[in-house]
Formats: structure tokens, sequence, C-alpha cells
């Protein structure tokens, strides 16, 4: 892939590269070969992937969880501000709710206002990987998060805000955080800072990383050592790889990023200059607003909702979680009034697998687009519109047939901030008869040139690295 415009490099005089250089080449292609092999060995070490689902179980059995909605004024350490009526802690720490006025240059909603996530601070999404027996594994965790609809889903290693893992909450320390923070313990395979949901959040990112170490770990009762086709089969069933887990694999550098993208319709050159141009022509205006005066949603005791029902409400938790850092709190969570569909399209040209992504404008992104899947968002909020106003591809997913799926699950997003926030997740085979040249805003690249753009900040979004994640594991077929 061609380094991306916000990466300097320097000149170099004739001659043969660096020595340097080369066994930088030499470690990478060594690596997505691992990567490969360890993709490719389903069964590692114990448990056998069967045994996952019975483990996670085991581990829902043997803690004491729950979750129960509460009126806000029964939100402990949180209130709304007098007089702009953001919900915020009273640390000033971890998160606060407050409203956003949105004004972009085209399509069927040009001015809208909501509540919307503002977390400043930057969380670590870290997975460590091991050689096992020749294969490498990663260890993987039995997180409970309050908005997980099963509440336990398979997570990093490492999954923290700053405010949790510096123990604002006056919490046990985050197990395994040596190997992320502070000297060097091991080998960094991938670290990047990468955006979340644009809809949900301000700007909000966390640092996806990755780390293999030569000592030996032995795993705490709540995590394992799987192999990445381990994750791959369970990433074929529901609710179970959750979305902070999926994001840290989508930047891995697979053989796909190295070999695929020689054979694209578009070069990495031309790519990146689709990208800029793209956000070169919209024209956003983001203007943070105090909550009490978002537009069109009102406040009860128990949600922030608009009166439509539409979108998404705020609502209030009280959790109790004897396996997490701090065992029993309160907190907002944003819940979607309905499930999502997020589905790339995809197409043979020339042999060689395409997805036909879209450079998605979303208000809390901070370079205002990110390659997106080709349809994303919750079908019931554009049932009231008019065909030419729903979004594009959405009704050619929908009615698909089985022959043409070549991937379905579904996921959910981020369980510490959204309330049973689910998306229907799919790979489609693109109608044959459709033509190649897909409409504004949308482009064929092939699954090596997305994952080599993941590798680098703020070019693909949080819904596309899930569907990204999906084919680096091998979950998807026949791609």
């Amino acid at each position: 892939m061609t380094r991306p415009p916000d990466t300097v490099t320097r000149a170099a005089g004739p001659g043969p590269a660096p020595a340097t250089a080369v066994l930088r080449r030499r470690a990478e292609t060594g690596l997505a070969l691992r990567l490969a092999r360890s993709a490719a060995a389903p069964e590692g070490a114990r448990p056998r992937t069967e045994e996952v689902t019975g483990w996670l179980a085991e581990r829902l059995r043997a803690h004491r969880f729950r979750v129960d909605r509460i009126p806000f004024a029964d939100l402990e350490d949180w209130a709304f501000a007098p007089e702009s009526g953001n919900l915020g802690h009273r640390s000033g720490r971890f998160f606060s709710v407050e409203g956003v006025g949105v004004t972009v240059d085209r399509g069927p909603f040009p001015h809208w206002q909501q509540p919307i996530i503002h977390q400043p601070e930057v969380g670590i999404l870290g997975i460590l990987a091991k050689e096992i027996d020749g294969v490498l594994h990663f260890l993987m965790q039995a997180k409970m998060e309050p908005g997980n609809r099963n509440l336990l889903q398979l997570s990093p290693t490492v999954q923290a805000t700053r405010s949790n893992y510096t123990r604002v909450h006056k919490g046990a320390d985050v197990r395994y955080l040596e190997y992320f923070l502070g000297p060097r313990r091991g080998r960094v395979l991938a670290d990047v800072l990468q955006s979340e949901h644009g809809s949900w959040f301000l700007r909000k990112a966390n640092r996806n990383v990755l780390v293999e170490t030569d000592e030996d770990v032995a795993p705490h009762e709540d995590f394992r050592w799987l192999t990445l086709g381990q994750i791959g089969r369970l990433l074929r069933l529901d609710n179970l790889v959750n979305m902070d887990s999926r994001t840290v694999l989508a930047g891995l550098p697979t053989a796909s990023t190295e070999d695929r993208h020689a054979r694209a319709l578009h070069t990495d050159r031309e790519l990146l200059s689709w990208i800029t141009t793209q956000r070169a022509r919209h024209e956003v205006r983001v203007e943070r607003l105090p909550l009490a005066g978002v537009r069109d949603w009102h406040r009860t005791p128990t949600a922030v909702e608009r009166a439509d029902g539409r979108y998404f409400r705020v609502v209030a938790v009280a959790v109790e979680a004897d396996s997490r850092e701090t065992a029993d709190w309160t907190q907002p969570l944003i819940e979607p009034t309905g499930r999502g569909v997020t589905a790339f399209l995809v197409r043979r040209i020339d042999g060689v697998p395409h997805l036909l992504v879209h450079a998605r404008v979303e208000a809390g992104l901070l370079d205002v687009l990110e390659l997106a899947p080709t349809v994303q968002c919750a079908p019931e909020n554009h049932a009231h519109l008019d065909p030419a106003d729903r979004p594009p591809f959405l009704d050619e997913v929908l009615t698909a047939g089985p022959e043409r799926i070549r991937y379905e699950a579904v996921h959910s997003e981020e369980g510490g901030r959204f309330l049973n926030a689910e998306s229907r997740y799919l790979v489609v085979e693109a109608d044959p008869g459709a033509p190649q040249e897909p409409p504004k805003g949308y482009l064929w690249v092939t699954p090596g040139q997305l994952g080599a753009l993941a590798q680098h900040a703020r070019y693909v979004n949080v819904q596309a690295r899930t569907l990204l994640a999906c084919i680096n594991a091998g979950a998807v077929d026949s791609l």
C-alpha cells in the first residue's frame, strides 16, 4: 500500500535499500504468514472451539451480573448540569452526554440536532499474542459489558478507558495492562488510533494495539488463548465476539494486504486521491450545543428521546459485576430504537474480490468521513422516506437470497456505552446484472486495500472494521 498522505517519507538516493528496511519488510512478511497459519489452525491450545461457548456460559454462571434500568434521579455520581443540561460525572472524567447541531451539504436531512457522547480521553484496546506450539495465539477475555444483550462476550486482553486504568473509580488494577503501557515487554505488531461510532461519539478515538510476548503468561480464569481461526469460527456466531476485539483484529497485517491490492481495479494512489476528493467535496459543520436545548428531543424521568421514537434514546442503568474493576456502579447509556443492517456488497472483478465501500459522512468523525460498508443504517429509521431518499443498496441487501449471502451474523456494538445496540452484519454477492460503475460516493476496493488502510488512523470506520475482521479471521465464505 502506498503511504497515506499524513505519513512523512524521506527521499532515498540510488542504490539498494538500507539493511534495516529489508529486515523490516521480512519481519512483516513473516508476520503475515504466521497470521495465515493461525487463521488456518482453528483448533489450537485448549479450549477447543466448540468448548469456548461452554466456557463463556460457565464464566457467566461463576459471576454475579445484573443490569437494571433506573430513573435518572437514581444515578450516583452523575447529574444534569443546571444550566446546560449536559449529563456528566462529578469527577469530570469518563464521558458526558451533550448536544450537537449538524449541517451537511447533501442528503435528505441537511440540518439536525441530537445528543452525543463526548469522551475526549483515549482508551486502550489491546490484544496480547504468543506462539504456542508454533502457532500464534491471542489472549481473549470473557468480559461483561452492561449494554450487551447477553452481558458476557469475548473481548481484548485489555479494554479500558484512561479513567479506568488510572483508577478514577478507585477499583482494582486492569489485568495485563503492563504489556501495553510503560517499558515494553513484547514486540508491537500493530498500533493505531481508530475512531469509534461517528453517529454517537464526538471525535472519539481508541488505541488499537497488538503486542507479541515470549513470556510465559498464565491466563486468569476469565481469559483464554485462542488462534485466529478459532476466533473466525466464533465470529460466525451471534453476539459472541465484542466490538473492541473486532476493531483490533481488523488492523492485522494479513497476506491480503500485501498481495491482493496489486490486482485491484484502482491503484492505491487512485484510492487515496478518491478519499481526499470525497473529503474535500463535502461541507460539514458540527456545533456543540447544551443538551437541554437540543431541538426535537425532550427529557423524561427515564430517557432523553425524540417524540417520534426514532434513532435512539439516552437512558440510565444500575450495574452489578463482580468480575470488573468496580463491582457496582450506575451510568447513562445510549439505546438505539431498532436493529441495524450493516453490509458489504462484493463482486469479482477480473477474478479478484472487491468490496463496495461508501465514503460516509458522520457528525462525530474527526476527518469528515471514513470508508464505511455499502449499507449502514437501521431500516426502521428510513421506512417513512421516499424510495429516492432511502440508503442506496439497502433493498438489494434486504432482499438477497441465501445463495448470495457469504457471511451473516448479529453483532453487538460497544457494550460499555450502548444498550442492546445490535447490527445484522452481512457480506452479500452483488447483483451480477448491476453495472460495475457505482454511484457517487461509492468505490470498489479489494479487501487487501481496505486492510492496508485500516492499519492507519481515520480511514476505515468501526462498522467496516468489523466486517474486515471477519475476513481476516476466515469467517467469510468464498472470498
